[in-house]
């Protein structure tokens, strides 16, 4: 398990599938802890079955009785809330909970708090919390469902603490040199006479625009070589249609 990670804690969970489906997102993001307050339904072998390949994470799964003994070792507790609240919190966006965590580890194991999904949680359950966080949504529809919730602070951790690189393709070839575009160039505009494109064009202006749109696309010898080979066969194709006479 990695200890940075925050501990999630949903309170009084009301729907197996919906534990499924945060197990799931937790796997997907990296976060490797899980307690239940109380949840209606606790069924691993079906919650198993809904998320695939989870049974080395519900092995981890700690049941509590009571909301206090799941945060009794909790150095820092943030509580997500969709609605507006009269009672003055300390209200943070997703990000900005999630840095102050990351940058505190003194401040770990730090616990995000979900409650029931048909009402939140109550104000009673936000006073234990240091920091309280409000997903930004449309107004006109605020509310998240549960696993949505989950997965965008997962989603957070996961893009704060670095997401992996993505890996290269194994054969990728190297940058076009100067030399090729400027075959390319010449090939598009041997390409682009045969079929008379420059009838009623400027040739310079056209070309020049051919010229950044390439530029743009950072082609590389590969790509430019495959250019280069479309022109050729276009001109091929028109050299051998018949002209039509005047």
């Amino acid at each position: 398990m990695n200890p940075d990670t925050p501990i999630v804690v949903l309170h009084h969970p009301q729907d197996l599938v919906n534990i499924a489906g945060v197990v799931r997102v937790l796997k997907n993001f990296g976060l490797n802890q899980l307690r239940l307050v109380r949840p209606a339904e606790y069924d691993p072998y079906r919650i198993g079955g809904i998320a695939h390949k989870s049974d080395d994470f519900l092995r981890r799964v700690k049941l509590f009785e009571e909301l206090d003994e799941a945060l009794a070792d909790c150095v820092h507790v943030v509580g997500l809330t969709a609605r507006q609240r009269t009672a003055k919190r300390n209200m943070q966006l997703p990000k900005d909970a999630v840095a102050e965590i990351l940058e505190h580890p003194e401040r770990r194991p730090a616990a995000l708090l979900f409650g029931p999904e048909d009402r939140g949680l109550t104000n009673q359950e936000l006073d234990r919390c240091h920091r309280v966080v409000t997903i930004p949504t449309d107004p006109s529809y605020p509310s998240l469902n549960l696993v949505q919730a989950v997965a965008i602070m997962a989603y957070e951790f996961f893009q704060a603490r670095g997401v992996p690189p993505f890996k290269p393709p194994r054969r990728q070839a190297p940058p076009a040199t100067r030399e090729q575009l400027e075959r390319l160039f010449a090939d598009a505009r041997r390409a682009l006479e045969a079929i008379d494109f420059f009838k009623t064009r400027n040739p310079e202006a056209i070309m020049r625009t051919v010229r950044e749109v390439v530029h743009r696309s950072c082609l590389d010898a590969r790509e430019t070589e495959l250019a280069r080979a479309i022109c050729f066969e276009l001109i091929k194709a028109v050299e051998r249609k018949p002209r039509e006479p005047a």
